[in-house]
């Protein structure tokens, strides 16, 4: 049974199936010749707040014939503390595949062990995986293939979409830049264990130099709110604006996976000049994760 719980685990075959499904899906949107999802509920079970995870996947799943129920962890027991391996094992007798969006890796992968149904990691603190596969398409969508190209991260180094972008670039063949302070550097085994080509810096100009793409995101994730403050103060200076856009290649993408605080990790004029960038991969999501449930019931 195949699942997408992180891109660490995902194969490079099926990582470029879902991208070429992708181009078709998007372009055929309105119009699809078949509906793999005919006949099939899903469930979207989530612990964390979201816009563009849940109206992509609601609407995803009704555009491939499917329907959908929507399951925020406090209405259901598992909010009273029910184990995930209980909750996994009655959704798996009902539904025909879940999404699940939460905290702890290890609750999406113990879920989907338990279930039996085709299961997607919605984000968690360590990966997010659609995000990612998103991000590939829409660089690819707009400058053609990833291999070989410069991927610049600046930011949480260690957060669950520079992660993603770690074990992305040993299977897509890009180089990745981290930018960030030292606190919120990735681990040096989980850089080995991707094996791709990654450059870790302090250094954001150097990051910066000759990039294709700049990439940035929140600098409080979700569940990280107390450590805000400190934060804050050791993000000073990793701010994607127009000094550091000029450091990269001619014509480099600025990408953001939003919700974006402008002042912050990015700047409100440079957000705004490359804001057809941002909401094209927003919107890709959809078209993504249409790809992804295919490939899951294919």
């Amino acid at each position: 049974m195949k699942h997408l719980l992180s891109i660490e685990k995902l194969a490079r075959a099926d990582m470029d199936i879902i991208l070429a499904d992708t181009v078709t899906l998007k372009r055929e949107r309105g119009r699809h010749a078949q509906l793999p999802l005919a006949g099939q509920t899903w469930a979207m079970v989530f612990s964390k707040s979201s816009t563009r995870t849940r109206v992509s996947f609601e609407v995803g799943i009704r555009e491939l014939g499917g329907q959908v129920i929507f399951l925020p962890s406090h209405e259901i027991q598992l909010g009273r503390g029910e184990p995930i391996k209980d909750t996994a094992r009655v959704l798996g007798r009902m539904v025909h595949g879940a999404i699940f969006r939460t905290f702890a890796q290890s609750d999406v992968e113990e879920f989907a062990h338990y279930a039996h149904i085709p299961t997607i990691n919605a984000l968690t603190d360590q990966e997010h995986p659609c995000q990612i596969l998103t991000d590939i398409f829409t660089f690819q969508e707009k400058r053609g293939p990833v291999q070989g190209k410069v991927i610049t991260f600046i930011g949480d180094g260690a957060g669950n979409v520079a992660t993603s972008l770690v074990f992305a670039a040993g299977k897509a063949g890009f180089e990745l830049r981290l930018a960030a302070p030292k606190a919120f550097q990735p681990a040096a085994e989980l850089v080995k264990r991707s094996g791709g080509k990654i450059v870790v810096t302090e250094d954001v100009k150097a990051a910066a130099a000759g990039a294709d793409l700049l990439y940035t995101d929140v600098w409080v994730s979700m569940g990280r709110e107390k450590e805000s403050a400190e934060r804050l103060h050791q993000m000073n200076g990793y701010q994607v604006n127009a000094d550091v856009v000029r450091l990269a290649r001619p014509g480099a993408l600025v990408m953001h996976c939003l919700p974006a605080y402008r002042g912050k990790e990015i700047d409100e004029e440079t957000f705004e000049a490359h804001a057809q960038t941002i909401f094209d991969q927003a919107e890709n999501r959809l078209h993504v994760q249409k790809a992804i449930l295919s490939w899951l019931v294919g």
